[in-house]
């Protein structure tokens, strides 16, 4: 498995549970991707999966504490034999003809070769698929753009405060002296106080008393597998995140004291590339509450969250309503290359579909039928299309 975000993390521990031997590389110091190095919490979405509410549980819930998160991952993947590797980073496919056999690594210590019998592919930027060949798509159709990115933050000394609104909806709803929150911010951005593509400021309470999570930054015009742009967007985001400290200041009940007690060590990316597989999620699966034979993630629920690549706010005004859906198997199998599953947000889908099914809980569920899916055909020395989508199932109740 590379990548030891909630993809990863889930793909490594069902694999392990299926009594798979099964090693997780991570290119960072931390297991928990965007949740730990990126502050953004809490765990949003829902699917029908036992193997995902045990997680959450012992977790402690969907608002998960980003200090331990990756300590708690580590301990889960430990109980089933797992093998962990931090500070490793995939840079490619090693291939056999049209098949990935492992994959090419770097270190400290130099190049590292791994080989398995299936390689998953939880780097949320598709790196492995992306060496081996398998076709993608990047952004919206019309134009190529992704969703921005943005530098979520921790605000701490806040007072006894109403202001807690996670979604433009209750942001519209929340009633202050002024007008709404949502008016305020609005007004805050055409008064230059805040920068012109920030028109909502989302914030969500945490276990820690006297703090939030701040989502609110954004950086549009960036293609997130670029480091340049990345570099751009780094340190523009977190200019940003003093601006709307400063607003927060002035403008929100309870927050004049507030200060920045934490910042991410990266900033957060929600879309980059969506590789091709034998079957493709659509927004009208999604609106149609879809539901498949070949399901492997079944009644995946979020809205359709597509933050605006061309200016702030949503691209649609506000985010769709959806029904629960399933995600069939085929999603996670790329086209014409074996020895590879996706797992995450980089699995075959649309632009609009790929706005709900990227969110954490979901992509939990994805992981674990990846993982359960390697177990099953690495055992059955089959390739891992042919594993059938009940036998996933089974294993991932």
């Amino acid at each position: 498995m590379a990548g030891g975000g909630p993809a990863g993390f889930a793909a490594a521990l069902a694999a392990g549970r299926a009594g798979a031997n099964t090693l997780l590389i991570e290119r960072s110091g931390r297991l928990g991707g965007m949740a730990t190095n990126a502050l953004v919490s809490p765990f949003l979405g829902m699917v029908n999966s036992q193997f995902v509410n045990d997680i959450l549980q012992y977790l402690g819930g969907r608002e998960v504490d980003p200090a331990r998160l990756d300590i708690d991952y580590a301990d889960l993947l430990v109980q089933e034999n797992v093998q962990i590797l931090l500070h490793t980073y995939a840079v490619r496919a090693i291939m056999d003809g049209d098949t990935v056999t492992g994959c090419t690594c770097y270190t400290n210590q130099g190049q590292l070769d791994l080989y398995a019998a299936v390689t998953i592919d939880a780097t949320g930027d598709g790196i492995i698929a992306h060496s081996a060949g398998v076709p993608f798509e990047q952004g919206r159709p019309e134009d190529g753009l992704t969703q921005p990115v943005s530098i979520m933050f921790r605000i701490g000394g806040v007072g006894p405060s109403p202001l807690l609104c996670g979604s433009e909806g209750a942001a519209a709803a929340l009633m202050l002296a002024k007008g709404s929150w949502e008016q305020i911010v609005e007004q805050g951005m055409r008064d230059g106080e805040l920068p012109k593509n920030v028109g909502v400021i989302r914030t969500y309470a945490t276990r820690r008393p006297s703090e939030v999570t701040v989502n609110a930054t954004q950086v549009n015009y960036i293609d997130p597998t670029s480091a340049a742009d990345l570099t751009k967007a780094e340190i523009e985001g977190r200019k940003q995140a003093y601006q709307v400290t400063e607003f927060l200041r002035k403008h929100a009940p309870g927050y004049k004291d507030c200060f920045i007690s934490e910042m991410p060590a990266v900033i957060g990316v929600r879309e980059t590339r969506r590789f091709l597989g034998c079957e493709y999620l659509t927004r009208s699966d999604l609106l149609e509450g879809r539901k498949r034979p070949d399901a492997v993630v079944q009644d995946a629920l979020f809205v359709i969250d597509i933050h605006n690549p061309d200016g702030p706010g949503q691209s649609e005004g506000s985010a769709v309503e959806c029904r629960p859906y399933d995600i069939p198997y085929g999603c996670l199998v790329p086209r014409e290359i074996d020895g590879l599953l996706l797992a995450g947000r980089c699995i075959s889908g649309s632009h609009d579909a790929h706005a709900s099914y990227r969110v954490m809980t979901i992509c939990l569920g994805i992981g674990a039928a990846a993982g359960a899916a390697g177990a099953i055909a690495s055992a059955q020395g089959i390739a891992a299309r042919l594993v059938s989508p009940e036998q996933i199932r089974k294993a991932i109740p």
